[in-house]
């Protein structure tokens, strides 16, 4: 007699036959395009919450998909400015966070969550690289600017690990900044620490790819690696765009849909479009690399619309379920970038270590406003995003926002800025500022694996248990 699967392989079968239902794709020559998720194809979807699927891994308790990203700015927070008044929900928003205003009731302010395994102890200066390091693994980075590097599995892959075979991607990895996996970086440490969020193992960093043309191409391009080269040259030799060659196939789903989901493929395929366009922008009309520096194409000269088009990406993923789970470093800790777009031609470290010099602190205040209104603009952009269960895309999120200095000046890793976007699927109570008093952050991160529905997971880097005030 055949023996029967037991509740829990039933379970992981159907949610796979789920995310494979999900997966509907428009598909041309040397062209492959995920969908947004519509209402009338996945309606079984959303049905299945109300059976043994509520909740179940990757999914929130209606049946969407719950996604998870972690987005780091670096060299900490302007104090006085970050930090909101008042606690739980009647709290007013800080100076920094201000362009929240309009999703205050979409995200949580965290306060005294601790990284303590960034501090120096024996290991001496360093503390950007810590920082970089420890944010997402919880766990201390061994000192070498060798090959033996070593610190521990990011909160990312943990997820990816136990769930990214739901999706077409595990994870997906992002970066603003230069890519670098080897060298001396800050004071004994290997750069691998210092450019890198994610942690596929202790030593196996998850090299981000800081290229917007590259990531379009990943997400949207077909064939394996290095056919996808062949098609980019294909359709760049025909001066085409991506939607050209998917068209027959979108006009041929226009008509099976309802009038609500033409009109969200609609505005689907002209957001495609116009990131393509930006995209194309950034390589023909770009600032010139120095001829000494290997700039690949396709990365703007403006940091602002490097950032802006790596925020869509995410966004663009997470809307076609092509993963759940990202990160995004927007700049390494210690970086000396300057702001001019916005009058700071100093360097953000130079200015992060102030001394309480009033200017340089003004200063500082305003990079880190600058990067805020960019983080609300992807918000704002999840928002507007329709799921499959009719909340928004960011409802079935959970965004963490932060970095692991604390005040840059003092090079501080306790009480952490960190902002808690999404509700998680309505697992989540947003719209408040709570102060943990001093616990790991790492706990938070079990507390996020746990919503995931990923099982099996009791300890990440430092973590002393669950966060249920989350």
């Amino acid at each position: 007699m055949k023996r029967r699967p037991t509740p829990d392989r039933e379970q992981l079968a159907a949610q796979r036959h789920l995310a494979l239902n999900r997966r509907q794709f428009l598909r041309g020559l040397g062209a492959c395009v995920a969908l947004p998720m519509f209402e009338s194809a996945l309606r079984p979807v959303a049905s299945a919450a109300t059976g043994p699927l509520a909740g179940g891994m990757g999914l929130t308790p209606s049946g969407a998909p719950l996604r998870m990203a972690f987005v780091y700015f670096p060299n900490g927070a302007h104090q006085n400015y970050w930090w909101p008044t008042g606690e739980g929900a009647d709290f007013t928003l800080g100076r920094t966070m201000q362009p929240l205003a309009p999703l205050q009731k979409s995200i949580q302010v965290l306060g005294g969550l601790d990284h303590k395994n960034a501090t120096a102890g024996n290991d001496g200066a360093g503390d950007h690289a810590r920082a970089n390091a420890t944010f997402l693994t919880g766990a201390r980075a061994r000192k070498t600017d060798s090959t033996d590097i070593e610190v521990g599995i990011s909160v990312d892959q943990v997820a990816a690990q136990k769930m990214g075979h739901l999706t077409r991607f595990s994870s997906l990895e992002l970066s603003c900044d230069s890519v670098r996996k080897a060298g001396r970086c800050d004071s004994g440490y290997s750069c691998a620490y210092q450019y890198n969020l994610s942690w596929a193992s202790p030593s196996v960093p998850m090299a981000p790819e800081p290229n917007p043309r590259l990531v379009f191409e990943r997400l949207f391009g077909a064939g394996q690696h290095g056919e996808r080269n062949e098609n980019f040259r294909q359709r760049q030799a025909t001066q085409k765009s991506l939607l050209d060659f998917i068209m027959d196939d979108a006009r041929s789903l226009q008509g099976k849909l309802g009038r609500t989901d033409r009109e969200k493929l609609d505005e689907y395929l002209t957001g495609i479009r116009g990131i393509e366009e930006r995209i194309q922008r950034a390589e023909s009309f770009g600032k010139l690399p120095d001829p000494a520096v290997d700039t690949p194409a396709g990365i703007p000269a403006n940091y602002s619309e490097h950032m802006d088009i790596m925020y869509d990406l995410l966004a663009m993923a997470f809307e076609t379920d092509s993963t759940r789970v990202a990160t995004l470093l927007l700049a390494g800790d210690g970086t000396n970038r300057a702001y001019p777009q916005i009058g700071i031609p100093e360097g953000h470290h130079y200015c992060s270590h102030h001394r309480n010099n009033h200017e340089l602190m003004e200063k500082i205040g305003a990079i880190d406003l600058y990067y805020m209104k960019h983080f609300a603009r992807f918000l704002q952009k999840l928002e507007e995003k329709k799921d499959v269960d009719g909340r928004s895309v960011l409802h079935n999120s959970m965004i963490v926002y932060g970095c692991g200095n604390s005040d840059g000046n003092r090079h501080t890793h306790i009480n952490l800025p960190i902002v808690m976007a999404g509700a998680a699927g309505g697992t989540m109570n947003p719209g408040r500022y709570t102060n943990l008093g001093g616990k790991p952050m790492s706990n938070v991160f079990l507390s996020m694996t746990d919503r995931m529905g990923v099982q099996g997971v009791e300890r990440i880097g430092d973590s002393s248990g669950r966060v249920t005030a989350v």
